[in-house]
C-alpha cells in the first residue's frame, strides 16, 4: 500500500471491490451484498479511513446535519435547564455518526426566517421542533419548505410530522393529589407562557385534579419560565387577599425563585407554604428546603428525537414515539398546611398524659414533688 493519505481507491483495492461498491456500502445504498458490505466497512476501519464529510454530503445531496432553532429571549434561555440537557441527548446520539447539530438561537420574531435560512443554505436534512404550540405556524411553514421534522409532543392532530412525546400530566396530577392528601385546599399554579403544548398540559392537569377532588379553582398566574417571573408571581400570590397554602410551578427555576420570594415575606417553606417545581434541575435537591418536583428524562428525550429524525431523513417511516412519563420526586418543600399543623399540635397537647397527683405548675429546683 502506498504511503500518504488513505483514499477510497485504497479501500476498494484492499477489499477487492470497485470504488462504486465502497461508496454504495458507506451510503447504505442497495446493490451490495451483506457480506461484501461488512468486508468493505471492516477494511475501511482497519485502514483507518473515513470519508471526507463535505465531499460525501455533496455526492449524496445531503447536508449531514440536523437543525435546532431555539426562539427564546437570551435572558430566559440562559436560565433554562431544559435545553442543555436536551442538546446533551442529541449529541450523545450523534456520537460516532456522520451527522452534526446546527444550532440557531433567534429572537421570536425571527424564528420563521431561521428555518428559511437553513433550507436556503442547504445546511440541514431535518429539524427538531421544541416549544411546540397548540396552534403552531411552523408546521405549515416546514411543509411548504419540504423539510423533514420531528416535534417534541404533538403540535396538533393534523400535523404530518412524527411526534416524540413525554406526558407531563401524571407528575402534575400526583403533585396536586399529594398536596390534597396533606390537607391543602387552596393550591395555586404559576404557569409558563400560554400557548405551549406542555404548558397547557401542566395547567390542565392541575385544574382537573382540583376539580376531581371537589375543590374550587385555585389561583392561576401566567409566568415566563424565568426566575424574575417566578418571584414576581409568588409575591403577587402571597400579597393577595386569598394567600394559597401551596403553589405548583411549571418549572424549577420559577419555584426556586418562589422560595426566595416567600422567605422575603417571612413565609416559611414548608411550614406556611408548600412549593412544587417541575424539571428536577441539578439545583433542586440542593436548595433549602430541597425541592419537591417532577422529573423527566430530557437527555433520553433528546436521544429518542434524534433517532426518529435520522430515520425520517433517510426516507424511512417513523411513527410517533412515547417516552416514559414525568414522575413526582418528593423532597422537603411540601408539608401540611398551617391550619392542619395547628390542629395536630392541639390534639397532641390534649392527648399528652398527665401524672396523677402532680401539679401542672413548674416546681422549683430541689422542691419536693
Amino acid at each position: 500500500m502506498r504511503s500518504g493519505r488513505i483514499t477510497i481507491a485504497d479501500v476498494a483495492r484492499a477489499a477487492g471491490v470497485s470504488k462504486g461498491a465502497v461508496s454504495f456500502a458507506l451510503n447504505e445504498r442497495p446493490g451490495v451484498a451483506v457480506d461484501t458490505r461488512k468486508r468493505i466497512l471492516q477494511t475501511a476501519a482497519d485502514l483507518g479511513w473515513a470519508p471526507n464529510q463535505r465531499a460525501r454530503a455533496l455526492s449524496t445531496s445531503r447536508a449531514l446535519a440536523f437543525g435546532l432553532v431555539v426562539a427564546r429571549p437570551p435572558e430566559i434561555l440562559a436560565e433554562d435547564a431544559f435545553f442543555p440537557a436536551f442538546i446533551a441527548g442529541i449529541e450523545a446520539e450523534l456520537v460516532g455518526s456522520e451527522y452534526a447539530l446546527v444550532l440557531q438561537v433567534v429572537t421570536p420574531d425571527q424564528e420563521h426566517n431561521g428555518y428559511r435560512r437553513l433550507v436556503r443554505d442547504g445546511r440541514v436534512d431535518g429539524v427538531l421542533l421544541t416549544d411546540v404550540r397548540t396552534d403552531d405556524s411552523r408546521i405549515p411553514l416546514l411543509q411548504s419548505l419540504s423539510l423533514p421534522a420531528v416535534t417534541l409532543n404533538r403540535a396538533q392532530p393534523t400535523s404530518p410530522f412524527p411526534a416524540v412525546s413525554i406526558d407531563d400530566k401524571p407528575a402534575v396530577i400526583a403533585a396536586v393529589r399529594h398536596l390534597i392528601d396533606l390537607g391543602h385546599r387552596d393550591i395555586a399554579h404559576v404557569a409558563g407562557p400560554s400557548g405551549y403544548v406542555h404548558v397547557v398540559a401542566r395547567r390542565t392537569a392541575w385544574a382537573e385534579t382540583l376539580a376531581a377532588a371537589g375543590l374550587p379553582p385555585g389561583s392561576l398566574v401566567q409566568g415566563d419560565f424565568s426566575a424574575r417571573g417566578g418571584a414576581s408571581a409568588t409575591r403577587w400570590l402571597l400579597d393577595g387577599p386569598h394567600r394559597p397554602t401551596a403553589i405548583v410551578y411549571a418549572s424549577d427555576i420559577m419555584a426556586i425563585a418562589g422560595l426566595a420570594a416567600a422567605r422575603e415575606r417571612g413565609v416559611d417553606v414548608p411550614r406556611d407554604l408548600s412549593v412544587v417545581g417541575f424539571d428536577d434541575t441539578p439545583l433542586a435537591a440542593h436548595v433549602h428546603p430541597a425541592l419537591t418536583t417532577a422529573r423527566a428524562d430530557v437527555v433520553g428525550w433528546g436521544r429518542a428525537a434524534t433517532r426518529a429524525l435520522a430515520r425520517l431523513a433517510s426516507g424511512r417511516a417513523q411513527p410517533d414515539v412515547d417516552c416514559p412519563p414525568a414522575e413526582l420526586i418528593l423532597r422537603h418543600s411540601t408539608g401540611p398546611p398551617p391550619r392542619r399543623r395547628r390542629a395536630a399540635a392541639k390534639r397532641t397537647a390534649a392527648e399528652r398524659p398527665t401524672r396523677t397527683g402532680l401539679s401542672d405548675r413548674p416546681q422549683k429546683q430541689g422542691s419536693p414533688a
